[in-house]
């Protein structure tokens, strides 16, 4: 699975595409024409890999559409940038206006990232239209409505076909799938060597990963004890054939310390050849820490094999395979695998009845479950040259929010004892950015608990039902991270007298409350309405009279049923 397993695999060599231009009428499929080198080929059956390797011209229509019709006299068109100090006045609420003056001269640098407020405006306008507070990144983004209308219109205009054929709708669906894996490639700036295997999801990607790679007795799997449980689950397929399990430890504030993990991959390799694994995972989705991805370096130094788990990590953060070698990383819908690989799926020939399997020349079709979604491989490209655009923006504007939020919540206090209203168990931002492509070092994710005037952990299901009926939406839960949860809520102990068959509830019997945290994450289209409302909301759980009437109406609802 990675450059260090069997080189019997040779990756395919792609020849350019040639495009041209000619003046037919429209038509809703691309003719193709295929110019072959070799002559003879053309007399016996071809699959749809070899046709591909051959040099195409493909005719398209070059005809524009046409154009939009005028808007009325009376519209007024949209503009790619407003002034940010318009914006609250245009909502008309004083105390939001007055606060977004004063964060504005807190954090002037804020103001460099209109862009991804006009953003708001066209692609995400159904955010303010539906009056919700989205707060929930880290559990899926929204999608950008250009990007919806492209898609729909490409679809509505091509025919595709399975990509295992040579006619024209499977060519077009081939090239699709190039272009895809190109754009994808292009953005983690992978050198060559690596291709990109189409999955359903980041958990899909590190199964196959789990699948795939050769344990054996004396081989070691090291993780972090701060993981999401589709790291974790990697451990079984270990475990069944031999392998040993080793677990970096959390720090109370989820990541790692350096040197721990240094020296446990030290001690942990195997010495009589095994093939080992080092997994790591990016950006915690719940502690909010970022690991430092040097570490992936030293682990191949030791002679680990490599997997970067960069489900959270990559939405907001510039990664590149360039300068971070790894041998397998795992992104939602798809993974990055270096240039070799054990797992067969799709086979060139399969002898029945009999026993020889000649695999796929081809190294992804080796890993892909058979036929990919090609109807969505154009969303793919033009959504990764989608983030592009604004990620580079997306760093300094997440700081400005994150600093901003962490420190209102912070300071937040019951009206009755002045005691605090919040805990924030995560990470908190340490470093603030102050120009457009510098990196945090830390994520987008709060993660808390709310506290009542005596100190004591206010159920979470409670804080869901008010921000449910103030049409905030976040999250409560472990966050299936339990290893990350278990350090930031002080369990790791009772974590480790867990027995066979436990459930939840018999854990939270155990702990004496509802396990889990409230996590609040940013994302693309936030923006510092978004933020605000998060505020006002938690400051309800600082006047005691509204706290106690939210109570009444949580109490009064019976189990079960939607509020």
């Amino acid at each position: 699975m990675g450059n260090k397993l069997s080189s019997s695999v040779s990756s395919s060599e792609h020849r350019p595409l040639r495009v041209k231009q000619v003046t037919d009428k429209p038509v809703l499929v691309s003719h193709v024409t295929l110019n072959h080198r070799d002559e003879p080929r053309l007399s016996r059956s071809r699959s749809s890999h070899e046709t591909l390797c051959e040099k195409h011209v493909y005719h398209l229509p070059c005809q524009p559409p046409p154009p939009p019709p005028p808007p009325p006299s009376s519209a007024r068109l949209p503009l790619a940038y407003t002034p940010l100090s318009l914006t609250c006045s245009q909502i008309g609420d004083d105390r939001l206006a007055r606060a977004y003056l004063a964060f504005l001269k807190s954090f002037p640098e804020y103001q460099g990232t209109w862009v991804l407020d006009s953003l708001r405006r066209t692609d995400f306008a159904r955010l303010d239209r539906s009056g919700e507070t989205y707060v929930d990144y880290m559990g899926g983004a929204q999608h950008p409505e250009s990007l919806v209308h492209a898609h729909s219109q490409f679809l509505s205009e091509s025919v595709l076909g399975n990509t295992h054929s040579v006619s024209n709708s499977s060519t077009l669906s081939s090239i699709c799938a190039h272009d895809a894996r190109d754009a994808v490639l292009s953005f983690f700036r992978a050198p060559p060597g690596y291709t990109v295997i189409f999955t359903a999801n980041a958990t899909s990607a590190l199964k196959l990963v789990g699948e795939s790679y050769p344990f054996k007795q004396g081989s070691s799997y090291v993780l972090c004890a701060d993981s999401h449980n589709s790291v974790h689950g990697i451990r079984e397929f270990a475990s069944r054939r031999g392998a040993e399990v080793h677990y970096i430890p959390s720090t109370p504030t989820g990541g790692f310390i350096l040197s721990t993990a240094k020296n446990i991959l030290q001690q942990r390799y195997s010495r009589d050849s095994a093939p080992s694994l080092f997994a790591l995972t990016g950006q915690s989705n719940i502690s909010n820490t970022k690991n430092p991805l040097e570490i992936l370096a030293h682990a191949s130094a030791l002679g680990y094999h490599t997997v970067l788990d960069a489900a959270a990590l990559a939405p907001t953060s510039t990664i590149s395979l360039t300068d971070t070698p790894v041998d397998a990383m795992a992104k939602p819908s798809w993974k990055c695998l270096n240039d070799r690989g054990s797992r067969v799926e799709n086979v060139d020939v399969v002898q029945v009845p009999g026993t020889i399997v000649t695999r796929s020349a081809s190294l992804h079709e080796r890993f892909e479950d058979g036929t990919i979604n090609y109807l969505s491989l154009s969303a793919v490209t033009d959504g990764v040259r989608f983030l592009s655009v604004y990620l580079p923006f997306l760093p300094l504007r997440l700081s400005c929010l994150m600093h901003f939020l962490t420190s209102s919540l912070i300071q937040m206090r019951h009206d009755t004892t002045g005691t605090p209203v919040v805990k924030i168990l995560s990470k908190l931002p340490s470093k603030r950015l102050k120009y457009i492509g510098e990196q945090s070092d830390s994520g987008s994710t709060v993660s808390l608990i709310f506290l009542s005037p005596s100190g004591d952990m206010i159920p979470n299901s409670f804080v869901e039902h008010v921000a449910v009926s103030h049409n905030i939406s976040l999250r409560t839960g472990c966050m299936c991270n339990p290893g990350g949860a278990a350090a930031l809520l002080g369990i790791e102990d009772q974590m480790a007298l867990l027995y066979p068959g436990v459930t939840l509830k018999d854990f939270e019997r155990v702990v004496g409350r509802e396990l889990g945290v409230v996590r609040i994450s940013l994302g693309l289209a936030t923006t510092f309405h978004d933020v605000w409302r998060v505020i006002d909301f938690a400051s309800k759980f600082a006047n005691h009279q509204i706290r106690q009437k939210l109570w009444d109406v949580w109490n009064d609802v019976p189990v079960g049923q939607a509020v």
